[in-house]
């Protein structure tokens, strides 16, 4: 299969960057590589960059594309979460910047056998690390109504979570739910057709049961502190984001090193003692031009922040 890969704010990416030659570089989110072949070309032959990726899949595709900067790029399969173990296993100790792309792939979705799709059948898997024995399949089979129900609502944002929820522990009574249709059918059953809207009924439960799936936030969070600790004096952090979960932790991690203080306002006195990391470069959130969201309508979603280290 060949995919038409479109990176998401490539040209804001690369000029909040600020890519030096003979730079060093993460991209902890190689996916397809697009990101990747831009910084390779701006650090030039004496610059380095590390390319993460959990997916097998991915990172296959990516040496195809990146097959002239092989002497320029690591590969490297595993979770951004451990990026501080990775790093240090190169014998790296600083990097001039870190670029993250979160969130689920256009190719991990077109490619069917994976699962995360609601629009064709296939088995409800949804990892993006293969060798993860944990699949949606067991969560949505072997986890109460009630974790189903806080999974739903918590990661999916979903109105409907009780209702999706009881009907998936009443349809699995009778026989498992190992596939995608099996599971949209269960959402429109449990759904009145008087709350259906424009955006499809499996949207969230799906969205829920892979972030729960890939532990995405919890991954996120880590590694974005590990990278903040990577990073060189003016080194920069580039954190891509597609929902609002995703980026209320960027956000609040970028505050936290930009010493902002984190109390609750409940708070009389602050206690949280925050030093000063970071300079936020992004006082909001960088979002796709319309061109490049008529071209690409899937980076519509996307939200771009930068820091910079002090």
């Amino acid at each position: 299969m060949i995919y038409r890969h479109c990176p998401v704010l490539l040209n804001e990416v690369i000029k909040f960057l600020n890519c030096k030659k003979g730079g060093v570089y993460i991209d902890c989110t190689l996916g397809l590589g697009g990101h990747a072949q831009k910084i390779l070309k701006e650090i030039g032959p004496s610059g380095k960059l590390i390319g993460i990726d959990c997916d097998e899949d991915a990172i296959n595709l990516a040496k195809k594309k990146l097959g002239c900067y092989q002497d320029n790029i690591i590969y490297v399969r595993d979770n951004f979460s451990n990026l501080a173990k990775i790093i240090k296993a190169k014998k790296i100790i600083e990097v001039d910047g870190v670029l993250f792309d979160f969130g689920v792939s256009s190719f991990q979705i077109e490619n069917v056998q994976r699962g995360f799709s609601f629009n064709s059948e296939a088995y409800l898997d949804m990892r993006m690390d293969k060798r993860i024995p944990f699949t949606a399949k067991d969560v949505v089979n072997n986890f109460t109504r009630e974790q189903i129900e806080t999974i739903l609502y918590q990661y999916g944002e979903e109105k409907y979570a009780s209702l999706i929820a009881k009907n998936i522990v009443k349809t699995r009574v009778n026989e498992p739910i190992v596939t995608t249709v099996q599971l949209v059918n269960v959402i429109k059953e449990a759904v009145p057709h008087k709350f259906y809207s424009r955006i499809h009924l499996a949207t969230r439960t799906f969205q829920a049961l892979r972030i729960e799936v890939n532990k995405e936030l919890e991954n996120i969070e880590q590694g974005l502190i590990q990278a903040v600790g990577l990073l060189k004096k003016g080194g920069r952090i580039a954190a891509i984001s597609f929902h609002s979960l995703e980026d209320r932790i960027v956000k609040n991690k970028f505050r936290e090193f930009s010493g902002i203080c984190t109390c609750p306002m409940s708070i009389p006195i602050c206690t949280c003692g925050q030093k000063k990391i970071l300079n936020i470069l992004t006082k909001k959130p960088v979002s796709p031009t319309e061109k490049e969201v008529q071209f690409n309508p899937r980076a519509r979603s996307a939200r771009l922040r930068v820091a910079e280290k002090v």
